[in-house]
């Protein structure tokens, strides 16, 4: 029998002073069962540094090769951004570069995020469209510590720094940007 997701009930506030962005969200993540908390946890980072009324997560890790698990569509059906997790292959990020206006890929994993950095560097300054964002392993590993099946977190964005918190615990993140989009 095929293992279901994981539901997590999320309330999230941001402030995000760099883009003039305040807004409260009402989130349903769905975890997959490969997923772990920290990934998870990245996803949402992701959401609240790009959050808009039409950010929408998709189906996710059972989703269809077609679709990214974050992205945002304009009322057309053109995606405005694909938003990608973890250490993408180049071929994967052309696919995505050649369908959307903007691809970000949120990049985690510590000290292997270097050595693919290194190994894919040269391949993906190509995608004028690609941002490319190192989320430091300290970060991800806070940020975990925070999960809860119903979360209320408070998200503040200011200068590139971003603070997590709940009732209990607040988390500095300090994304390195690998590559800039153009």
């Amino acid at each position: 029998m095929a293992l279901k997701a994981t539901v997590f009930k999320v309330q999230l506030q941001i402030a995000d002073m760099d883009r003039h962005y305040y807004q409260d969200h009402s989130l349903t993540i769905a975890q997959h069962p490969s997923e772990n908390n920290e990934r998870m946890m990245v996803r949402l980072l992701a959401f609240a540094l790009n959050a808009s009324p039409t950010l929408a997560f998709t189906k996710g890790l059972s989703a269809e090769d077609d679709e990214p698990e974050l992205w945002d569509t304009s009322l057309d059906g053109e995606i405005q951004l694909w938003v990608e997790f973890g250490q993408s292959d180049e071929k994967w990020l052309r696919k995505a570069a050649g369908r959307a206006r903007q691809v970000q890929l949120f990049c985690y994993g510590g000290r292997s995020v270097p050595v693919w950095w290194k190994s894919s560097q040269q391949a993906l300054e190509r995608y004028s469209n690609l941002k490319v964002v190192d989320i430091p392993e300290e970060a991800v590993k806070a940020m975990a510590g925070l999960v809860d099946r119903t979360m209320q977190l408070q998200c503040n964005i200011s200068e590139g720094q971003i603070w997590l918190s709940n009732q209990d615990q607040s988390v500095l993140i300090e994304p390195v940007l690998l590559k800039a989009a153009q």
